[in-house]
């Protein structure tokens, strides 16, 4: 068992089978595939069913895919622990992110920490929900994850890290139902079509408390691809409440933004495994989170 066959493991593992891992790795599927056959004689036992193009986990690699983790979380650290790694002249970062805070705050802190390191490697994982980012940090896919949310997270496995606020806001065409410059109470939303996000999103959590206090507001569309938003709103199919951080573009794009009463509050939180974290991501924690903010939610 090497490390060469623990990365292609996971890789088939986190793209979802053979052509996909050996595609993103830029190695052929023969020498993937006699990679895992290798490592399938070490361990002793099948890791994969293969059923035509798809591979499901057996037994026996579901048991293997958070060692594996382990493993290739240990190497790295002892990597990063010595030479240019160490000195942050290399390396690299995988961040787990929701949508809506990768437009803000996570773009700033990107440009900051490219700035500051521009030789280690970034690499953003896209997460629906808040129980996604920190399932793939707790679960060691990703060192740091990205999330937004207006409860405190349920999940101590992880270390929370308060990195601002953002509020709610009504995303309109500009011929829309609703006056430009004056804000909308909960209550005038009773009747119309709202584009809406899946559960487990603050978004959504709004929306449906919406819905739970007799507030008849009707879901015209509910989708997993947040940027699907702003065209479906300038194209007339229903309006969408998003975080304040889409507010420019929703308006660059012809969009009429609005200030929702009582304003409801997003916090954007970024999270880290409680393990030891590389020197990357140890500076990117520095960079991201105020010396006057403590970890918190």
């Amino acid at each position: 068992m090497d490390f060469r066959q623990l990365t292609y493991f996971l890789a088939i593992v986190d793209h979802g089978g053979f052509n996909r891992a050996a595609a993103a790795l830029y190695v052929s599927q023969p020498s993937l595939s006699q990679a895992v056959q290798a490592l399938e004689r070490d361990v002793g036992s099948s890791l994969f069913h293969r059923t035509g193009r798809r591979v499901v986990l057996t037994g026996a690699g579901t048991a293997l895919v958070p060692r594996a983790r382990d493993a290739l979380h240990a190497l790295e650290l002892a990597r990063a622990s010595v030479g240019a790694v160490r000195e942050l002249r290399g390396g690299r970062l995988e961040i787990a992110a929701m949508a809506s805070p990768t437009i803000e705050p996570l773009s700033t802190i990107l440009q900051r920490f490219t700035e500051r390191f521009p030789a280690v490697s970034l690499s953003l994982r896209v997460a629906l929900t808040r129980e996604d980012v920190v399932e793939r940090v707790r679960a060691g896919g990703c060192e740091l994850g990205l999330l937004t949310t207006s409860s405190p997270l349920p999940d101590r496995d992880v270390v929370p890290h308060h990195v601002g606020d953002d509020r709610l806001v009504l995303v309109t065409p500009v011929d829309g139902p609703f006056p430009p410059g004056r804000p909308v109470r909960a209550e005038r939303l009773e009747g119309h079509r709202l584009i809406v996000g899946q559960r487990g999103t603050g978004i959504r959590a709004y929306v449906d408390d919406l819905m739970a206090r007799g507030i008849d507001v009707r879901i015209a569309v509910e989708t997993e691809h947040r940027m699907a938003f702003l065209p479906l709103v300038l194209a007339g199919v229903g309006l969408a409440v998003v975080t304040r951080s889409w507010a420019d573009l929703s308006e660059r794009a012809g969009a009429l933004v609005l200030d929702l009463e009582p304003a409801c509050l997003q916090h954007n939180v970024l999270v880290s495994r409680k393990a030891q974290l590389t020197p990357a991501a140890r500076a990117f924690l520095e960079i991201a989170v105020p010396p006057s903010h403590s970890a918190g939610l």
